[in-house]
């Protein structure tokens, strides 16, 4: 028969807040190859393209080695499902070395930026929308001013896109303030790789870093503060 004590812990050992995601062994293979990957991109080293391709497998460790305690199948799902879907948009040229890779891109992460928005709506929410999350709309027809002139036939694949960035970065200020800083973060990553990819001429050198780098933090910080959220049940 369970102590009273023992009841306690095994209750603490439950509670979101409490199971550490953050614990080294767990986290550092991704923190290592983000680091890995973005110094290769600085270096232009041909070790950039592949250490890319393992950056969504080693987020989703924590996700799995938390999943059994920590997430409903729900979460779960849809988490992994981003990160599953991250990982193809990543990888859109090397999966798919047959078919334009650009559309392909924004396609994965649309579906990516979809399945977190349900999350975050759904499940990881913890307080209303703010007011300030406005700000993602003048961001949307700020972006989409001076980037859409350039965008030719994919003018309204960016726009719609643009509208599901918008929407993740709100949604995730309803959740975690982890979740809302990485959602920023997720944000700006897609704002400098717009610029580049549609703007390329003058700009420095120092954005193609700055790309993976806001990205890998802002995948990392969402995923950290899913785990420490309390999450709503499927029955809900």
């Amino acid at each position: 028969m369970s102590t009273p004590v023992a009841r306690a812990a095994d209750h603490e050992q439950r509670m979101p807040g409490s199971i550490r995601p953050l614990d080294i062994a767990v986290w550092a293979p991704y923190v290592v190859l983000a680091i890995i990957h973005v110094s290769a991109i600085a270096l232009d080293s041909p070790l950039a393209p592949p250490t890319k391709l393992w950056l969504m497998p080693l987020l989703a460790l924590p996700v799995l080695i938390a999943a059994p305690r920590l997430l409903p199948r729900a979460v779960l799902g849809l988490l992994l499902g981003a990160l599953l879907l991250s990982w193809l948009g990543d990888g859109a040229g090397a999966f798919f070395p047959g078919l334009p890779e650009l559309p392909l891109m924004l396609g994965f992460f649309g579906l990516a930026h979809i399945a977190y928005i349900v999350l975050f709506a759904r499940f990881a929410r913890i307080r209303r929308l703010p007011w300030w999350t406005l700000v993602y709309v003048a961001w949307w027809v700020g972006m989409l001013s001076i980037v859409g002139p350039h965008t030719g036939g994919l003018l309204l694949a960016v726009a719609v896109y643009g509208i599901v960035l918008a929407g993740t970065a709100a949604m995730s200020a309803r959740c975690h303030p982890i979740v809302a800083i990485g959602g920023g973060f997720f944000l700006a990553s897609d704002s400098i790789l717009a610029f580049r990819l549609f703007l390329p001429d003058g700009l420095p050198g120092w954005l193609g870093p700055a790309v993976m780098i806001t990205y890998t933090i802002g995948q990392g910080l969402i995923v950290w503060g899913v785990l420490r959220t309390p999450h709503r049940r499927e029955s809900r």
